[in-house]
């Protein structure tokens, strides 16, 4: 009786070890990682391939906004999302959410994963947010793709139009957006995707919102979204629509080297309205970005 239960018990061991793992033991959970000043940060990473690929989202949106990238890119590179503090999944708690604090948070996310030889790319603010994290990880960053942003890193605001631009947020921010992010879709983007969009920003937490916009409009009064670039002398190749023009002289001046790829007829929201002209259009300007960064 003895010998029987022994043999039981070692078949059933057997079954247990030989069955597949549970599908919550092989997800892709998000990790998690401290920003300089302790703030957690959400991140994922995909495949395999250098260089890393890092993608920075922009003003209230989150990694998701990337989702017709990962799957694309990750054949080839290892490709890393991330939430910046405030937004998605990671931590609030900051007074303030300045673009150097966004790039605190790419930083601490690119040494958790380990990343040597990084491309940093970034939507709409995310453009600012990635110039910032560069200057942090000397001797990392290969080259920066900016998303529909960088059309003129010298252009200079006055105090009086950034105060005009930001007061609409700061008395109704939820009314404010939804105009602000329907304006920079076109008429033609599905219905769902349009309204999704619309209603995912204005549900954003307002006080991260207006902060960060406040701290990335200041980067052009200061002209410190210029100077950024001049301290960081690497490669940067922007894929942007062609709603807004680009000034291709006014950027070389403050960049060690400046290419645009431009969409015809895109929005702002090219990586998701218009995905697979978007992801040739980056894997060109990946392209750009190594033959520059090897010369």
């Amino acid at each position: 009786m003895v010998k029987k239960r022994a043999i039981l018990f070692l078949a059933g061991l057997f079954l247990v070890l030989s069955a597949p793992a549970p599908a919550w033991a092989e997800a892709q959970w998000p990790r998690i990682t401290l920003s300089a000043d302790g703030v957690p940060i959400s991140y994922e990473v995909h495949g395999d391939g250098e260089p890393t690929l890092v993608f920075v989202h922009g003003w209230s949106c989150d990694a998701r906004y990337w989702g017709a990238q990962v799957p694309y890119f990750s054949m080839r590179h290892r490709v890393i999302t991330l939430d910046l503090a405030g937004h998605g999944h990671s931590g609030l708690g900051r007074s303030r959410y300045t673009m150097e604090s966004f790039g605190e948070d790419v930083a601490a996310v690119v040494k958790a994963a380990g990343a040597e030889r990084a491309i940093l790319i970034g939507h709409s603010m995310g453009g600012q947010v990635i110039a910032c994290a560069a200057r942090i990880l000397p001797g990392r960053v290969s080259g920066l793709i900016g998303v529909d942003t960088l059309e003129n890193v010298g252009y200079v605001m006055t105090p009086e139009e950034r105060e005009a631009m930001l007061a609409p947020f700061r008395e109704d921010f939820p009314a404010e957006t939804a105009r602000f992010a329907g304006e920079m879709l076109s008429p033609a983007v599905e219905r769902s995707l349009r309204e999704w969009i619309v209603s995912d920003m204005s549900s954003a937490p307002s006080w991260v919102a207006v902060s960060a916009m406040e701290e990335m409009t200041s980067q052009y009064v200061t002209g410190e979204a210029a100077r950024v670039f001049e301290e960081v002398r690497l490669p940067v190749v922007s894929v942007n629509a062609d709603k807004w023009p680009v000034d291709f002289k006014a950027n070389r001046e403050h960049m060690l080297s400046y290419e645009a790829i431009v969409i015809a007829d895109a929005d702002h929201f090219l990586m998701m309205t218009r995905s697979e002209e978007f992801n040739d259009a980056l894997e060109r300007a990946i392209g750009m970005i190594l033959w520059e960064a090897g010369k």
